[in-house]
């Protein structure tokens, strides 16, 4: 039996975990904040994170067009903890990803793209 879109999103986010080291869970959250597919720890309440992420995602993007710094590409925030970095995945999606404060981020950002560019065909 054929897998859904669903299955192949989340699919993908677990090979972006193996293949981004230090990346630790991801989710495909709508620009309108609700869950696409996700593969996070349990404990981390997924529609507390989809909202957050598009609220970001908003906020990011008028920044961008307001200071005039091009189309959106990535938002991220540092904790003493980690990261969270949010990638567009077309125009009606974002990749959100926590990844570990030790986590080499160029390696984290290329992994992001590729997993995003492959999961605009399955939206």
């Amino acid at each position: 039996m054929a897998k859904s879109r669903t299955e192949l999103m989340v699919d993908r986010l677990r090979d972006l975990h193996a293949a981004g080291p230090g990346i630790e869970a991801s989710a495909v959250i709508s620009v309108d904040g609700l869950s696409i597919a996700s593969s996070l720890p349990v404990g981390v309440e997924e529609d507390r994170v989809s909202a957050m992420s598009a609220a970001m995602l908003s906020l990011g993007e008028r920044i961008s067009v307001e200071l005039q710094r091009g189309m959106l590409e990535q938002v991220y925030v540092r904790g003493k903890k980690g990261l969270v970095v949010l990638v567009s995945v077309g125009t009606e999606a974002v990749l959100t990803s926590l990844v570990r404060e030790d986590a080499r981020l160029g390696l984290v950002f290329l992994e992001m793209r590729r997993a995003a560019d492959e999961l605009v065909g399955l939206i």
